[in-house]
């Protein structure tokens, strides 16, 4: 028999048997055991219990094979964290280089916190979070470890002026808003109690009457009102409703937190509105008013308010009364009120109209001094001359003034007797002085009539003898118009000429600013016009023309030459002109 069957015979196969059996109870008991393990997953957040710690890191067991490891700074909210206490840990790492499970209890609670707060978002549960810090607008809140954002206008239903006295307390809030893009919560106290208040509301409206009086604290003030909490509603006092008198702002009544009494005047119970008075609860000032005052009587008081059309003068509080801006003044000719007053101003006053029931008053203040128009054709006959101030422009004319309350109106064609005047801002300006005569009074409509030429002698009358037809006259074309040329004679007289007679010798057509002698070919005093000739000057005198005895063509033109003499561009003076007239005179009845 070999060495190898013989080794086989020898083999003890109970003991193989015996040992394969005990292999397969040992991978028994493995898998068992392992069984008794937690089955973890890399992401997942388990629960553990702190078996150890010191400075830097903290032992958590979570059922694992192996124990995970905390870094201690992850609980520094929790100085008083022991062994035996329970945590959530998130699973970053089953096994590092080291074999070393590694767990975070930050981004656990992270997790955690995000999970509870969309649930109490979409559960519309109560929360509680410890406010940080303020922050610009709001406060900073932390809610299961997030910080979240409380706007200013969600801490109370009320305006709150003073946010650091809630820095560093717990407080119930509710999720409003969540922005999971940039991990924003927003959060709000006064949505807690909104839905009570509401409900309060609904209660105090029910029993809600007009007319009746309760207390209530200023909570805000605005430009038009100041609204009042009731205990629990607001009501709004209106500016107007909160004084009798003129209120600029009401400030200027109430303060913030004061504490008022105030009287229901409407309210709105869809709505929530209520309109709230101050001012009835004290008697209108109209019915106080003095009774001995009657249409007539002078009273003094403020001016409040002024308008383009007037001013209200405020003669006791609450009681006002209009000054029309045609009160202010006897002239005919109304202005702006502000021309006359100003707002503060204290002034004295007529009492023209007094209604008691309708609480209107009109006051008047030129009835404080005699109408000047009592006594006008006394003090202003007509032919009286005088000194006026130009106040105003109007295409047909000039109004002034001749004192406070007396206007009147110079026409255009009074203005001058030689020159054509197409607007009066051709002859003066408003704010100057003019010389005038009294023409006409209309004392029943108040209306005068004035002159300026009339202080001069009419001098056409004089031009009469002068601008004879067939003179010749030295004239300058000042203008080109369509039908002609106007050409400015002496002593200020324009005459007219039409384009064939502005042909010159040469052949050329005269232009502006040329100095050339013009022929009379016709004079009307009648309508101050004149028409000349350029032509006419050099052109031979046609056969059917009269001819005239040469002793007077010589007298004429002696006495044209002294006309000439004296030849200026204005009107010159009318006593030479008058002079002149009676030398021609006299030349003809000696011819």
């Amino acid at each position: 028999m070999s060495e190898l069957n013989q080794g086989v015979e020898n083999f003890n196969w109970d003991e193989l048997e015996e040992s394969n059996g005990k292999v397969q109870r040992s991978a028994e008991q493995v898998e068992m055991y392992d069984k008794t393990f937690s089955s973890l997953k890399e992401k997942d957040v388990v629960e553990g219990t702190v078996i150890a710690l010191n400075k830097r890191e903290v032992v958590v067991n979570v059922g694992f094979k192996s124990d995970g490891i905390v870094s201690r700074s992850e609980f520094r909210y929790n100085p008083d964290l022991k062994v035996g206490d329970q945590v959530e840990v998130y699973v970053e790492n089953q096994e590092d280089k080291n074999g070393q499970l590694i767990l975070s209890h930050k981004k656990a609670r992270a997790i955690r916190a995000w999970d509870r707060i969309n649930a109490a978002l979409e559960n519309d549960e109560v929360v509680k979070g410890y406010i940080k810090c303020r922050t610009k607008g709001g406060m900073i809140v932390d809610v299961f470890g997030i910080e979240a954002f409380l706007p200013g206008s969600q801490i109370d239903v009320k305006p709150i002026r003073d946010y650091d006295i809630f820095v560093g307390k717990t407080m119930e809030f509710k999720v409003v808003k969540i922005n999971a893009e940039f991990r924003n919560v927003v959060v709000s106290h006064k949505a807690l109690i909104e839905a009570e208040l509401e409900q309060q509301k609904k209660e105090i409206i029910s029993k809600l009457e007009k007319g009746q009086v309760l207390e209530g604290t200023v909570k805000n003030i605005t430009s038009y009102g100041v609204f009042v909490d009731l205990g629990g509603v607001d009501g709004l006092i209106h500016i107007t409703d909160l004084s009798w008198g003129r209120v600029s702002h009401p400030e200027e009544v109430v303060s913030l937190d004061q504490k008022i009494n105030v009287v229901i005047l409407d309210f709105d119970n869809e709505k929530k509105r209520i309109a709230l008075g101050l001012k009835q609860l004290t008697p209108h000032p109209w019915d106080a008013l003095d009774t001995t005052l009657n249409v007539g009587d002078k009273v003094k008081g403020k001016v409040v308010v002024l308008q383009d059309y007037g001013a209200f003068v405020e003669i006791a509080p609450g009681v006002e009364g209009l000054i029309h801006v045609s009160e202010m003044s006897w002239s005919q000719h109304l202005r702006s009120a502000q021309e006359f007053l100003h707002e503060g101003d204290i002034v004295e006053a007529v009492i023209l109209t007094l209604d008691r029931d309708e609480r209107k008053m009109s006051l008047g203040i030129k009835q404080l001094h005699p109408d000047p128009w009592t006594n006008i054709d006394e003090k202003y006959p007509v032919g009286s001359k005088h000194t006026a101030v130009v106040r105003n422009f109007t295409t047909f004319g000039i109004f002034a003034e001749l004192e406070e309350g007396i206007d009147g109106i110079i026409h255009i064609s009074d203005l001058s007797w030689t020159k054509k005047i197409k607007h009066p801002n051709e002859f003066t300006q408003i704010g100057a002085s003019i010389d005038v005569v009294v023409l006409d009074i209309d004392k029943e409509n108040r209306r005068l009539s004035l002159g300026h030429k009339q202080l001069e002698e009419n001098p056409w009358d004089v031009f009469e003898g002068v601008f004879t037809v067939g003179s010749v006259h030295e004239g300058t074309i000042t203008e080109i118009v369509e039908k002609g040329a106007v050409v400015a004679l002496p002593y200020g007289v324009e005459g007219f000429a039409t384009p064939r007679h502005l042909i010159k010798e040469d052949g050329t057509q005269a232009k502006v600013d040329e100095k050339l002698p013009f022929k009379v070919i016709e004079f009307n005093k009648a309508t101050k016009r004149i028409i000349v000739s350029h032509s006419r000057t050099f052109e031979a005198e046609k056969p059917n023309e009269e001819k005239k005895p040469r002793a007077k063509k010589a007298t004429s033109t002696n006495a044209r030459k002294q006309v000439e003499a004296k030849e200026v561009t204005t009107l010159g003076d009318i006593t030479d002109l008058a002079a002149l007239k009676s030398k021609l005179d006299e030349s003809e009845k000696n011819n």
